[in-house]
């Protein structure tokens, strides 16, 4: 098939190494075009992410691949060569399979890379650099990774801080959309949980940050998709009663979550639960509300070991993964090898069409001349299973000759002879006289 793929990633090269060779959405098309005419191939998709940059091509001649992405990179072939990994067929396909999975990635199971591996073929194929062969070799691989990510646990679990926050909320409320998250400091680690959030729809942000200008960038990202108030800093403690989920991230010196706040503002909801995230180290919380009822408080530590015990789930099931990804590979390998044998099919029964109708029009003929039509049809059929049984036979006959007796074994299988032989009744078969001993040997 010629299917290679050729790159570097995380556990390959550097992160200096990785910029220089990564490419850029504006520059990504130029690149597929100069790859194409550099190394004399028309199928080429280009990945490029943060963690790894990748070149998936059907060509002959896999090497040039390896000499423009240093050339193009103003790079030597000998800068590139001990951090590069390249498969071929089969081993390219499992790969990029993985690559599609999360198997491969930094995060084991992220999702991101699916919807990145999408975007460059997208981005390919407007260049004009795929063809249907291999459009449908990715397409197969986005059925495996489907196929995978619902059919086993490895990317199920969180194994971010911001996605554990998520998970727990999702524990404690039956449906976020119902709920309302105060997010206490717009740093980046609360932005990611924020994220995740609105992700999972939940029902209304409040932003509490001390720079009301960094709280209202955070907004104007996500207010097209839910509500977003922006709480002045001295009024945290008055917004505490509106708040289902708390997620605290100052990096202040000192607490700024009091019990007692907290006390007033479960009185205020009616004792409706709340669940507390303190990221911040020195701790945003007073540990004096885990001792309030109705009140779920998690700090770091809590979400660490909540990260630990997934992320071992999902190694776990990176095991079932792997099985599952070299099964569909080679179910494909299948595939493709099946569909080769197309035109051969083809031109078989073209040619027993030929010899059918050939003896046809002789029977007709026959028929013509006033012959007794039961001769003719048993003329017909004699001549056909003649010439159709030719070819087999003479390929059971080479098949004897060879060397390995498997060859003879498999020909007889694929032609139903060995069934037939086995199955032989014993009176049909010829009777050979068994030699008995002599009464003159038996004297003394």
């Amino acid at each position: 098939m010629g299917f290679f793929a050729l790159g570097v990633n995380h556990t390959t090269a550097s992160v200096d190494l990785r910029e220089k060779v990564a490419f850029s959405p504006e520059r990504l098309t130029t690149a597929l075009h100069e790859a194409c005419a550099f190394c004399h191939l028309s199928d080429l998709v280009i990945l490029s992410t943060c963690n790894r940059t990748e070149i998936y091509a059907i060509t002959p001649k896999p090497d040039l691949l390896l000499d423009w992405l240093a050339h193009f990179n103003g790079l030597q072939r000998t800068d590139l060569l001990q951090h590069v990994y390249q498969f071929d067929n089969e081993s390219a396909i499992t790969h990029l399979i993985r690559v599609a999975s999360g198997l491969d990635s930094m995060v084991l199971g992220e999702p991101q890379i699916f919807g990145q591996v999408k975007n460059a073929l997208q981005l390919a194929r407007q260049a004009g650099t795929v063809s249907s062969q291999l459009s449908r070799l990715f397409e197969h691989a986005f059925y495996a990774a489907k196929k995978v990510r619902s059919e086993t646990a490895v990317g199920e679990q969180a194994i971010s801080m911001g996605y554990a926050v998520v998970q727990l909320a999702q524990q404690v409320f039956s449906s976020l959309s119902q709920t309302t998250a105060l997010i206490v400091a717009a740093g980046e680690m609360n932005t990611l949980v924020t994220r995740h959030l609105v992700e999972q729809n939940v029902g209304r942000l409040l932003i509490c940050n001390r720079s009301v200008e960094r709280a209202t960038l955070l907004a104007d990202e996500l207010m097209a998709r839910v509500p977003v108030e922006i709480i002045p800093f001295d009024q945290l403690a008055d917004a505490l009663p509106r708040a289902d989920i708390v997620s605290s991230c100052t990096g202040s010196l000192h607490q700024v979550i009091d019990a007692s706040d907290v006390k007033q503002a479960l009185k205020k909801r009616r004792f409706k639960p709340m669940l507390m995230v303190d990221l911040a180290v020195p701790r945003d919380i007073d540990q004096a509300v885990s001792r309030l009822n109705d009140v779920y408080l998690y700090d770091v530590d809590h979400l660490q070991t909540v990260i630990e015990g997934n992320l071992a789930q999902r190694r776990q099931a990176a095991l079932e993964a792997e099985v599952m990804v070299s099964q569909l590979s080679a179910q494909f390998i299948r595939q493709q090898r099946s569909e080769q044998a197309t035109p051969y099919i083809v031109a078989y029964r073209g040619h027993i069409e030929q010899l059918k109708a050939s003896e046809l029009d002789k029977a007709r003929q026959l028929l013509a001349q006033g012959q007794n039509a039961e001769q003719v049809l048993e003329r017909l059929a004699n001549a056909l299973t003649a010439k159709l049984a030719h070819a087999p036979s003479q390929l059971v006959r080479q098949a004897a000759m060879h060397e390995n007796p498997e060859i003879l074994e498999w020909s007889m299988s694929a032609l139903g002879i060995e069934a037939l032989v086995s199955n032989e009744p014993a009176e049909g078969k010829e009777q050979t006289a068994q030699p008995q001993p002599s009464n003159e040997l038996l004297k003394p």
